[in-house]
């Protein structure tokens, strides 16, 4: 369907063209937290994975004010995304906090770590949903419900499938039959799951290696994702091949690589990445907030 950016880097670029007829207020209004050092990929990475469903979308880029850029110039991200600031009195039908590259930090420790409280205490009343990503998906489970998170001694790398689902949950709908879910994860770090799930926590997909890679808190109006459906074909590739030129410990990504050449990549999470996203704008509609 039609996904229209309303600012960002990919249209100051001239690199996402709207279409001319899409009336923007008809569509899903989605704001999305892009912490991402690559922007202009994550963008483009969003937008791609909305046009593939049957929903059309209008995407708003927003950027924590607290946050010292190292990747791009402030005033460059400042000129093409918003801050809590200019859109603190609008409503929108989701948001999304993607990951970040400070997994390792405390979350304390991380500059904006005060404003992305804020921003999850303003979406409760402005948003009807929010989807929790990666980094993003720790933080919000800590600030949500006290789960803390650690160190594990080799990166979760590749692509993981579901082998145990919640058929109930409208997320993993036509996901839920084994090993239809997949999903690359990115990540030095581990949820420390508790015996027993705090109230209002449930899991709805997970793998027995890098544990849940889908949860959600229904009366929180959040879902937290602990990888990146949003990923490309390519992605984890750049990665891999970007720590080994940087001469970082790294292991081939599990799950990944077609050949032992590394040239090929199976892209078996397309489909179902496609389809998460779209069971997610599908339960916007159920709690629509301030309209």
């Amino acid at each position: 369907m039609t996904v229209t950016a309303n600012n960002g880097l990919l249209v100051a670029r001239g690199e996402w063209a709207n279409a001319t007829c899409q009336e923007s207020h008809q569509a899903q209004q989605i704001l999305i937290l892009n912490l991402m050092p690559t922007k202009v990929t994550t963008e483009r990475q969003f937008l791609k994975r909305f046009a593939a469903g049957n929903t059309d979308v209008a995407v708003t880029f927003m950027y924590p004010a607290s946050h010292h850029f190292k990747s791009l110039p402030q005033a460059v991200v400042a000129a093409h995304y918003v801050t809590l600031a200019d859109i603190q009195d609008q409503y929108f039908d989701g948001l999304i906090v993607t990951g970040a590259p400070v997994e390792t930090l405390p979350f304390e420790a991380v500059d904006y770590w005060n404003e992305l409280l804020t921003i999850i205490d303003w979406s409760r009343q402005h948003v009807s949903q929010t989807l929790f990503e990666c980094w993003a998906a720790q933080a919000g489970l800590y600030a949500q419900f006290g789960i803390a998170k650690r160190a594990v001694a080799h990166k979760i790398f590749g692509i993981y499938s579901a082998t145990s689902t919640d058929v109930k949950s409208p997320l993993i709908s036509g996901l839920n039959a084994g090993g239809l879910l997949k999903m690359p994860q990115s990540r030095h770090t581990a949820l420390v799951m508790p015996e027993r799930l705090p109230a209002g926590l449930q899991v709805v997909a997970d793998n027995p290696k890098v544990g849940p890679l889908v949860l959600s808190a229904p009366k929180l109006h959040a879902v937290y994702v602990t990888g990146h459906p949003e990923y490309e074909r390519r992605t984890l590739a750049d990665e891999y091949l970007r720590d080994r030129r940087k001469h970082l410990p790294i292991q081939l990504p599990e799950h990944y690589f077609a050949t032992e050449q590394l040239t090929t990549v199976d892209y078996s999470w397309q489909t179902s990445s496609n389809q998460l996203y779209q069971n997610w704008l599908a339960t916007l509609n159920l709690t629509k907030v301030g309209y």
